[in-house]
């Protein structure tokens, strides 16, 4: 936790002030964007630092309420160049039982996609197993899509081993890939987004499946 380690939590892979304990910055993401966190249990899922080295682009948070209802879900997305980050928070009870939103899209992620996007996110209560489809949509039209597959395993020595020695370079890994497919777009002359400038990345509160206005 917070040192340098083969794999490790680190307060400074995620949003707000590393200082200040995860929840309550969560907390104020939420209330910044018109929601309320529940005073249950949170969970974050999460990539881990490997060998000092984190990258995650995008992490999910679920929060129950004290009576152990789904209350809120959270999408911590971070952008691969300019480590950017934003939450996207949703609330379930303004979807319907698979946790469908439509979420507009406020920061620029990849040269490669426009920001005139929508994030169609479907998501899966954590049990024994977890799923989660995002898909990115151009006036409906789906341009990118990628799935989660998760299945439980219990917090122990031995599965904490088999986890470290089946994925050694986990991030090494994932960053390797994207910027290989990177690479592979830019020789196909694929269409080059500019950055636009910098905006606040915490808007004002707004429905989670409210569309863009024209």
């Amino acid at each position: 936790y917070n040192r340098f380690a083969w794999a490790g939590y680190d307060e400074r892979d995620h949003l707000g002030d590393p200082r200040l304990p995860l929840r309550q910055r969560l907390a104020e993401s939420a209330r910044a964007q018109g929601f309320d966190f529940p005073e249950g249990p949170a969970a974050l899922l999460t990539n881990l630092r490997y060998f000092g080295y984190c990258f995650n682009p995008v992490c999910y948070v679920y929060a129950w309420d004290p009576s152990g209802r789904l209350s809120l879900l959270g999408a911590e997305v971070t952008s691969t160049p300019w480590k950017e980050r934003t939450l996207y928070w949703m609330h379930p009870a303004e979807a319907g039982p698979d946790h469908a939103f439509r979420v507009p899209k406020r920061m620029h992620v990849s040269p490669f996609m426009p920001m005139d996007l929508e994030y169609d996110w479907r998501f899966q209560e954590p049990g024994e197993a977890l799923s989660v489809r995002m898909m990115l949509r151009q006036e409906g039209t789906p341009l990118f899509d990628a799935d989660l597959h998760l299945e439980r395993r219990p917090w122990t020595p031995r599965e904490i081993r088999r986890a470290l020695f089946s994925f050694p370079m986990h991030t090494a890994k994932v960053i390797t890939a994207i910027h290989w497919e990177a690479l592979k777009l830019w020789l196909k002359r694929t269409p080059v987004f500019t950055k636009p400038p910098a905006s606040p990345l915490e808007p004002a509160p707004e429905s989670s499946r409210k569309r863009p206005a024209a």
